[in-house]
């Protein structure tokens, strides 16, 4: 089984930003989703990046704020975060699925059928 590792979560003052990281022994193979929830909201579907073709998709609340590098050597897929905002706050996993593309917001939600993390929590607040 593929055992992902999130990590990278705290408590960061609005504007601020933190870099979430998510990796596993042959990780390169895989597309990657991060997910986040909040107490009394739904999951919703943050980014993905596609485990082929590098191909990203961002949800419209974080597009310009976030993105989702990842380095292939390290087996990691990363989510950084800049000029956070209290909405932000929430556990944040990813999941992964073998060789997807991820281009679309179906296609990204999609990975959430795939193996999860324990996930990380991260607070924005001042």
């Amino acid at each position: 089984q593929l055992r992902l590792v999130e990590s990278g979560g705290g408590l960061v003052q609005p504007g601020g930003s933190l870099r979430l990281s998510c990796g596993a022994p042959g990780l390169w193979h895989y597309a990657i989703g991060w997910f986040r929830q909040a107490p009394g909201k739904q999951r919703e579907g943050v980014s993905c990046i596609a485990g082929s073709d590098g191909s990203t998709y961002y949800a419209d609340s974080v597009k310009g704020r976030f993105t989702i590098p990842r380095d292939n050597a390290e087996n990691t897929v990363y989510l950084q975060m800049n000029s956070l905002e209290p909405e932000d706050t929430g556990v944040y996993y990813c999941a992964a699925v073998v060789g997807v593309p991820v281009t679309t917001q179906a296609m990204c939600t999609a990975l959430g059928d795939g193996y999860w993390g324990q996930g990380t929590q991260v607070t924005v607040s001042s």
